[in-house]
Order: structure tokens, then C-alpha cells, then sequence
């Protein structure tokens, strides 16, 4: 709840512009009911946004939107331009470690694990038919994964990812590539996952991170980039 609540506040700050650099935010209790989240949970996304460099606190003053533009957004993302170029790192950085990842949850998912992680896969498909909003599902989709591997460590890759997806959906504009690659590779993942094939998981996972590359490259604005 943390993370998805820290997740908002950037999204208010950096796509939706509800708050400038330097602004002030509002204090703990109007900005915990406009979130409809405890003031508890709010805390603890402040902070991870404080550490990130997203937000500064100043004491007997309150909570800032950062004025370093270099550090806004955690990865810098103040301009398309910049969001693109980042990503083709963040895609990279995931094509390291996360097709052994999934490898890894393959050998380690215990039954219940996998059912769960291909009853999300079939969420994320399911919001695409219906044209909504699947940031969050696919995001949930890949933490299942790395929760199935079993190493507590792996748990600090997730704002990479969480980024990579939201920031990807966030820019596409080849309307309906992007989305049909996704159906397409949960679907190989999850068949992988079932049979437990460790390598047919791995190579899953490296082609669905190479279809959102690719799909991102079509976009005649990032050709360059990719």
C-alpha cells in the first residue's frame, strides 16, 4: 500500500502536474483522505518519495515537491525525451536480471504461487479487453514473480519494474501493439510457468521484455533512441 501510494504521488507530480517544484504539499490529514489511505501509510510513501529525491521534508515547514529538476521524478523523467531515453535503460537493466527471475520462480513457485501469478496474468488480459486501466495489474503480475523466487533481496528490484511499466503504457503510442504483446508473452510466461520449464520461463521473459523495446522503437519519436 506504501509503494502503490508513492506511486500516486509521483503520478500528481510529474504526469498530472497537481503539484510544481518547490510547491508545497498539503498536510498529512487533507492529503491521507484525498488519497482515501491512513496517515500511517502515507508516512511511509513520503518517505520512500523523500529518499528517492522526489520529495524534500523540511522540518516545522512540511513536505516539498523537489526544485532539482535533474532528480524529479526518480529517474529524471521531466520531459518525454528524457522518459525515453531512461527507459531503454531500464529495459536493459531488466533484461539482466529478470528472465532468471522468472527461471528462478519456476524451480521455486509453490502451486498455490503459480495459480496466482496466472490468475493475475489472466486480470491484466481481461482489463486490456475492456480498454481500462492495467498499470497496476501488470505491475502486481510481475511482482507475483519475484515473490515466487524466494529472495528477499529481489524485492528491491521492484520500483525498477513498477517504473519500467507504468512510465512504458504511460508514453506508448502504437495503439494496440503494446497491449497485444502483453497478452500474448503473459500467456507464453504463464504456459512456461505451469509446465515448469525453466528455460521456456527465461526465454518468455527475455521476449516480452524485447516486444515492449521494440513496440517502444516503433514510435517514430524514439527510433533514435532504441
Amino acid at each position: 500500500m506504501s509503494q502503490q501510494t508513492a506511486d500516486k504521488i509521483y503520478e500528481m507530480i510529474v504526469k498530472k502536474h497537481s503539484y510544481q517544484p518547490g510547491e508545497k504539499l498539503p498536510n498529512e490529514l487533507i492529503l491521507s483522505e484525498k488519497l482515501g489511505i491512513s496517515r500511517t501509510t502515507l508516512r511511509e510513501a513520503i518517505r520512500m518519495l523523500t529518499l528517492q529525491g522526489v520529495l524534500e521534508v523540511h522540518r516545522g515547514k512540511g513536505t516539498f515537491v523537489t526544485t532539482e529538476e535533474k532528480i524529479i521524478g526518480n529517474f529524471g523523467f521531466d520531459n518525454f525525451d528524457r522518459i525515453r531515453i531512461k527507459l531503454k535503460d531500464l529495459y536493459e537493466m531488466r533484461l539482466l536480471f529478470e528472465p532468471r527471475v522468472a527461471a528462478l520462480a519456476c524451480r521455486r513457485a509453490t502451486k498455490e504461487e503459480i495459480e496466482a501469478i496466472c490468475h493475475q496474468g489472466n486480470v491484466v488480459a481481461q482489463l486490456i479487453t475492456q480498454g481500462k486501466d492495467r498499470i497496476e495489474a501488470d505491475q502486481e503480475f510481475h511482482r507475483l514473480i519475484i515473490a515466487a523466487a524466494h529472495n528477499d533481496f529481489l524485492n528491491h528490484l521492484l520500483p525498477l519494474i513498477n517504473r519500467a511499466v507504468s512510465e512504458s503504457i504511460f508514453i506508448d503510442s502504437s495503439k494496440g501493439l503494446l497491449e497485444q504483446n502483453t497478452v500474448q508473452d503473459h500467456a507464453l510466461i504463464m504456459e512456461f510457468l505451469q509446465k515448469r520449464d525453466e528455460q521456456g520461463t527465461k526465454n518468455a521473459m527475455e521476449i516480452h521484455i524485447h516486444h515492449a523495446i521494440h513496440t517502444l522503437s516503433l514510435n517514430k519519436e524514439t527510433e533514435a533512441i532504441f
